[in-house]
């Protein structure tokens, strides 16, 4: 691990139209000690040349999911501190510097999240775009700075859900007592667009209640565990 460093994560599947400008908006952090990994999802688009136009750490695998994307930017990450971004979104110039600030005058802390700012591209034709401009106290991956031990404290994503690693990532942390905070500002710019919106369409409603039930169900376990 090197001191201070943040490993900046964007796993990445067809995502060439909008990965150059986020790998854009991680460059233009005014917090410098960043490296940037992407990791290729089997992507068949032109991801992989939007992404080696830039001086990233590059890998591609075999299409498993954005969880076993992420985790393996993990295993590759040499930070002492790791931050998550979707390909097609944005951070905002002072995201890292902002975080890491609280991070070190808060020790106690082992993450920071902040704001999240949705947006939509010109292409959206769904009424899911009137959530553009909405500004959310964001549990998200992209608006998340952590420490690299306290990931591997909480542990992995799970590489078997379609959209809701995330979502079971944080039901699992905050049963493990992560010490946390927000940043009070948007960090991230989430971008609405058909693509993403048709995908969580699709699957959500099932797969969170899925993740749900998973979670009390741990819960439950807990409780019986501790009466014993």
């Amino acid at each position: 691990m090197t001191d201070d460093l943040v490993s900046a994560i964007i796993p990445v599947f067809n995502g060439e139209r909008f990965l150059a400008q986020a790998i854009e908006s991680v460059f233009a952090q005014s917090y410098r000690n960043l490296e940037v990994i992407v990791v290729d999802d089997g992507s068949t688009d032109g991801s992989a040349k939007a992404a080696q136009g830039y001086p990233v750490r590059y890998y591609a695998q075999p299409h498993r999911g954005q969880g076993a994307a992420r985790n393996f930017g993990i295993q590759q990450a040499r930070g002492e501190f790791l931050s998550f971004l979707d390909a097609d979104d944005l951070w905002m110039p002072e995201k890292t510097a902002g975080q890491m600030a609280m991070l070190s005058a808060r020790p106690e802390l082992e993450a920071v999240f902040g704001w999240v700012e949705q947006f939509s591209s010109a292409e959206a034709a769904s009424p899911k775009t009137r959530f553009a401009g909405t500004i959310l106290k964001g549990i998200h991956p992209g608006a998340l700075l952590i420490r690299s031990a306290s990931f591997a404290r909480i542990g992995m994503f799970a590489a078997d859900w379609q959209i809701g690693e995330f979502m079971d990532w944080y039901a699992r942390a905050t049963e493990a007592g992560l010490a946390e905070a927000v940043l009070p500002e948007v960090v991230v710019r989430r971008r609405i667009h058909d693509n993403n919106m048709m995908r969580g369409e699709a699957v959500d409603k099932t797969e969170y209640a899925r993740i749900l039930k998973a979670a009390l169900d741990r819960r439950r376990l807990a409780g019986r565990t501790e009466e014993d």
